[in-house]
């Protein structure tokens, strides 16, 4: 009997875990890490860092979910049919808006307490007056925004050229008549 290959030895053990050893090996690696992660960070104010978890789930779940579902459902609705419910695909323009308005809102929750003011200590590291990061944020925001639309725009000309392209040709073909 031949002594089992690296190729074989990797096969056998992906068949019942569903991927390779290295993937096991990453997990495990960032398990460690969240480990280490979560015990530096419950060593100062345990309790304090346990309530904001619960705040903070709290805070999604009961009013951040049900706000951006129902702002992402007037937003497909207001594009037109496909969209909404039951739709199993999105419209072309839905994640033109969900995009630009993601990153805007991580910008936004990275950047809270200096786009609303509350710098603090924050003006010595960053050098700059407590004024101007709304200003900053609202126009990265503007911009995203612009850049989506700009893509938007370009991908529905692109599509209806297509579509032009595909009428044109369908009407060039000669027709055959049945007889």
């Amino acid at each position: 009997m031949k002594p089992p290959t690296a190729g074989s030895a990797t096969a056998s053990f992906r068949h019942p875990y569903g991927a390779s050893p290295l993937h096991l090996l990453l997990v495990l690696a960032s398990f460690a890490l969240a480990c280490y992660a979560g015990l530096r960070l419950l060593e100062g104010d345990a309790l304090g860092v346990a309530v904001w978890f619960v705040g903070a789930a709290l805070l999604h779940d009961l009013v951040l979910l049900p706000l951006y579902a129902v702002t992402d459902l007037a937003v497909q609705r207001l594009l037109g049919h496909g969209a909404g419910e039951g739709a199993r695909t999105p419209r072309i323009g839905v994640n033109h808006i969900r995009v630009p308005a993601f990153v805007s809102g991580v910008l936004l929750l990275v950047y809270w307490p200096l786009v609303l003011g509350q710098v603090g200590h924050y003006t010595i590291s960053t050098g700059l007056p407590a004024g101007v990061f709304l200003g900053r944020w609202l126009l990265i925001t503007a911009c995203l925004f612009a850049a989506s639309a700009a893509v938007l725009i370009v991908r529905m000309w692109s599509r209806g050229r297509n579509a032009r392209k595909a009428r044109a040709r369908a009407q060039a073909r000669p027709r055959r008549d049945a007889g």
